[in-house]
């Protein structure tokens, strides 16, 4: 059994503690600050509510100290959500934090800026027609996929029933690949929909294969799942080819499956970075896209959208009318009350960077991510599963006879999330059988970088590998940080096999600064055993 098994901290903590003349319970969970001397506060129980509050200075100073224990926003890569915003935008959302969006009768600005958005991102994904189609603000992706999903089967039982065939035998499904974001398989499981997982394949760039997609599909499916942007390698999967596969299914057997676009966070990159990409309701058989706000639309965590086409594929029972608080309202989420400043601060993005601001973020992005997937190739240590720094397929040969290739140009490169997906060559492993590919997570923890190392959808589970989201706040200057980091503990790992080794050379970072202003070793006097000196 492992020594953590015999020991309980909470325990030891209680019996650590000094006592006046007998022990206490060690259930009595409480927390003792030094500053409980300045504030005059008790200890506070951890579990239960205190008799008696504490001062509001004591209560910041306490709480603020424990969340310093957590990871670094900024240093977290392993997060899709976006973590800074312009002063402006977080004076703007302390100013109506207080504000609940479903009161329209009582925040009526707030509910047109909330309009607002939506008929920003219905023309930005190109709808037929702004003006009809319809959307909602959802706490996330997660919120909304439910909603695309629901509006989907909602349709596909009523042509059932109009039909006079049963919508229980054998039930509805819904299409899928196997690399699918737990929310699409939340959808199926929490609203009754059969979930048929299409497996994935190297071939198919570790996401949907829509040939193989159709063999899944038949009349009880309720639409297919087609996300814009994996979360395993962002890759994104090929809408306009699963439509396309789709019409020919509808003109040969007269059942009309549509697509829902999870476009989470490809949503808020494809129609800056790549415009020309066909993948929203330019193509008519996609009815609804999801985006969160909270990824690449640049708003911290809260907001997510989802935008159908027109009011023809939100069926009318799942919009409630209310009468509330003196007027009629309308609500077709999930949650019915719902923090305001969120959408503001999306609002406020909208306004502030406009189209260019958000193509130019986009594009730097990119670019990070294609410096950092280079760096990894080019050290012989691992192979890259992300494309987004490939050429498109026949530009590099054309590339090498033409005089001068445009690394800058994004239309060159295959399209995707700036996402970095990576593992151990098959040569290091090989060479090195008993470094397991997990340790660079940790050792990169060390240094307070959050990288996670996981395994890839079912179907390929036994490939394991390591990825960075390549948000705004990760610079060149980070990359390079981060890229020497991984090299030193990976030279640490190899030399060793073992990752105490490691440790060892937390204390350096060799960078391409590195050697800038820095003093080599035996530059200062020799080291005399104390490590100061009394005036």
């Amino acid at each position: 059994m492992a020594l953590s098994k015999h020991l309980n901290a909470d325990q030891l903590m209680q019996s650590a503690k000094d006592h006046k003349g007998h022990i206490h319970s060690s259930t009595a969970h409480t927390a003792v600050s030094a500053y409980g001397g300045r504030y005059g506060t008790d200890p506070i129980p951890k579990y239960k509510l205190p008799s008696k509050g504490v001062d509001a200075d004591a209560a910041y100073q306490l709480i603020h100290d424990e969340l310093s224990l957590d990871g670094t926003p900024s240093l977290n890569l392993a997060s899709f959500v976006h973590t800074w915003m312009p002063k402006q935008a977080d004076q703007l959302m302390i100013e109506n934090i207080s504000k609940n969006l479903i009161d329209q009768d009582e925040y009526p600005m707030t509910q047109v800026i909330h309009t607002r958005c939506v008929s920003v991102l219905a023309d930005l994904w190109h709808a037929p027609s702004s003006a009809q189609a319809i959307g909602t603000a959802t706490t996330g992706s997660s919120e909304a996929i439910q909603l695309g999903g629901l509006a989907m089967k909602r349709i596909w039982q009523e042509k059932r029933k109009a039909a006079g065939k049963s919508i229980h035998e054998p039930g509805p499904n819904i299409v899928m690949g196997a690399n699918a974001q737990v929310a699409l398989e939340k959808f199926a499981r929490y609203f009754d929909v059969e979930m048929r997982l299409v497996p994935i394949s190297e071939a198919s760039n570790y996401c949907l294969d829509p040939k193989l997609a159709m063999n899944y599909i038949d009349e009880n499916t309720i639409g297919v799942y087609v996300i814009l942007g994996s979360t395993y390698t962002g890759h994104y999967e090929p809408v306009k080819e699963m439509a396309a596969l789709l019409d020919e299914y509808e003109a040969r057997t007269g059942h009309s499956v549509p697509i829902h676009v999870d476009g989470a966070s490809g949503g808020f990159v494809a129609p800056f970075a790549t415009p020309k990409l066909d993948w929203d309701f330019k193509i008519p058989r996609v009815v609804s896209i999801n985006a969160s706000g909270h990824k690449f639309g640049l708003s911290y965590v809260g907001v997510g959208w989802v935008v159908w086409r027109s009011k023809q594929f939100l069926p009318k029972d799942l919009i409630f009318e209310l009468h509330y608080l003196g007027s009629v309202e309308y609500s077709f989420s999930l949650n019915f009350s719902r923090p305001a400043h969120p959408i503001i601060a999306q609002y406020f993005n909208f306004i502030h960077l406009g189209f260019e601001g958000f193509r130019n973020v986009a594009l730097q992005d990119l670019k990070n991510a294609r410096l950092f997937s280079r760096a990894l190739e080019k050290s012989g240590l691992f192979v890259v599963l992300s494309d987004i720094h490939r050429p498109v397929q026949g530009i590099a040969s054309a590339a090498k006879a033409a005089l001068g290739f445009d690394e800058s140009d994004i239309e060159n490169y295959k399209p995707g999330l700036p996402v970095v997906s990576f593992r151990f060559t098959n040569e290091y492993k090989q060479n090195h059988p008993d470094v397991q590919q997990k340790w660079v997570q940790v050792l990169l923890r060390a240094k307070g970088w959050i990288v996670p190392n996981y395994e890839l959808a079912p179907n390929m589970e036994d490939v394991e590998i390591l990825r960075i989201v390549v948000r705004e706040n990760v610079t060149a200057t980070m990359v390079d940080r981060l890229v020497a980091d991984i090299l030193e503990i990976v030279d640490g790992l190899s030399t060793t096999n073992n990752p105490t080794h490691a440790l060892a050379i937390l204390q350096s970072r060799k960078t391409v600064e590195g050697h800038h202003g820095r003093l080599e070793e035996g530059s200062g006097s020799k080291y005399n055993g104390t490590y100061s000196r009394q005036c």
